[in-house]
């Protein structure tokens, strides 16, 4: 299979996780709530799952198939296409005019998250005991989203207004999955294939063309936000799939196949998702809300960051 072709697979890939994903947010929304679950959890959970499902899809697959450089790189490389890409085109299109108040509880949390997982990268890799330790995390944190969500102090988006029939809704559940499962089989095993015969590895292929394409659904969604001048709904969207990405998609990824992290990993790509994450506290900080020079000053050091990966690929 030639290099056009594996890149072919990797778009319609990329399409159908976008399309199945959506429907199977919809899908599991709509039977949560026949079910009785609240709406606040229906909220926190499913529209959480639902931004992050391709990533982590993607990364599980990979994993299982060992391809532990791809599954890393995938969590990474889609937070720091969050911040630097999707933020600074939609700041591009429209300013993006937000307060640190607005987004201070999931923004601090992202923070502490991120840092908190510095530890655990130390000695090198990340073990199974490790990859339980983030989904736990995540589990105790959307509790307490939702207790504070509960008490009226956090705003949580409604996922599905009206739900359809109950057949209907289990339908497309197994349909989307389905699609979803295989999308996201295809893309590891096209992307490992592209990642070979371009030379470069795994983990570059993650946190580049499989990290992008990924990201798709958030970057559809915070330009069509800022064009309503939703601002705290853009970059709050992005730090939950930031925190989904940490704690769900690499926490999967790891239990399933432990791996090592070498020093350029810690270094160069946690160390860049770890600076754009306090680069936009500041943003928020100081200017509250980030500019159309500060966009383009994000969109460009994302550029750089993609060309240091190419221009390394050993790595």
């Amino acid at each position: 299979m030639t290099i056009a072709f594996n890149l072919a697979l990797i778009l319609c890939a990329f399409l159908a996780l976008a399309w199945s994903a959506d429907r199977f947010v919809a899908a599991a929304g709509g039977l949560a709530l026949r079910l009785g679950m609240p709406m606040v959890l229906v909220g926190l959970v499913i529209v959480g799952f639902g931004t992050s499902a391709p990533e982590m899809l993607v990364s599980a697959l990979a994993a299982y198939a060992d391809n532990t450089g791809l599954a890393i790189g995938n969590a990474l490389g889609s937070n720091i296409a969050n911040i630097a890409l999707i933020l600074g085109i939609a700041a591009l299109v429209t300013p993006v005019l937000a307060t640190l108040r607005s987004v201070r509880t999931e923004l601090l949390t992202l923070l502490v998250v991120t840092l908190a997982i510095v530890p655990l990268l130390l000695n090198g890799q990340l073990g199974r005991l490790d990859g339980v330790l983030l989904l736990t995390t995540l589990v105790g944190i959307l509790i307490w989203f939702t207790m504070r969500a509960r008490r009226g102090e956090l705003n949580v988006t409604d996922a599905v207004p009206n739900p359809g029939p109950v057949g209907r809704t289990i339908l497309w559940l197994v349909i989307s999955l389905c699609i979803l499962l295989v999308s996201a089989q295809i893309l590891v095993v096209a992307a490992a294939n592209l990642a070979r015969m371009a030379g470069v590895s795994d983990l570059v292929i993650g946190l580049s063309i499989v990290a992008l394409g990924t990201s798709l659904p958030e970057l559809a969604t915070s330009i069509a936000a800022v064009r309503q001048r939703q601002f705290a709904l853009v970059i709050g969207n992005i730090l939950g799939s930031n925190l989904f990405n940490l704690l769900a998609v690499l926490g999967l990824a790891v239990a399933i196949r432990p791996t090592e992290l070498g020093l350029i990993q810690l270094l160069r790509d946690y160390g860049v998702m770890t600076a754009l994450t306090v680069i936009l506290w500041l943003l928020l900080l100081t200017r509250q809300g980030i500019g159309r020079l500060s966009g383009l000053c994000l969109v460009m050091a994302y550029l750089l960051y993609q060309a240091i990966l190419f221009a390394l690929p050993h790595t």
